[in-house]
């Protein structure tokens, strides 16, 4: 009977150590991915979205920082930068 409990014991203990290393691999949502191929497409196209919007969002943001510091610089009427940061500012807002 002692022997049978530590058998039970020992592989109670292996099938652990086999799941957390599953756990730790990420293999059992891997082996999900790879049998279906519908979660792949669906995974896929909404992170495609998802990068899509954020670097709309980003990329608007930044431009809009861009235009208001050379609004500034223009305002300081600095001879030679002051021109053309007042043209490439003009540009962008004819462009609206």
């Amino acid at each position: 009977m002692w022997i049978k409990n530590k058998k039970i014991k020992i592989l109670e203990k292996a099938i652990e150590n086999l799941s957390n290393m599953l756990q730790e691999g990420n293999y059992l949502e891997w082996s999900y991915l790879l049998g279906n191929k519908k979660e792949i497409i669906k995974r896929n196209l909404l992170a495609g979205i998802a990068r899509g919007v954020g670097i709309g969002i980003g990329v608007t943001i930044i431009t809009a920082m861009l235009v208001i510091l050379l609004q500034k610089i223009v305002t300081l009427n600095i001879p030679v930068i002051g021109e053309y940061i007042a043209d490439i500012v003009e540009i962008v807002e004819k462009s609206k």
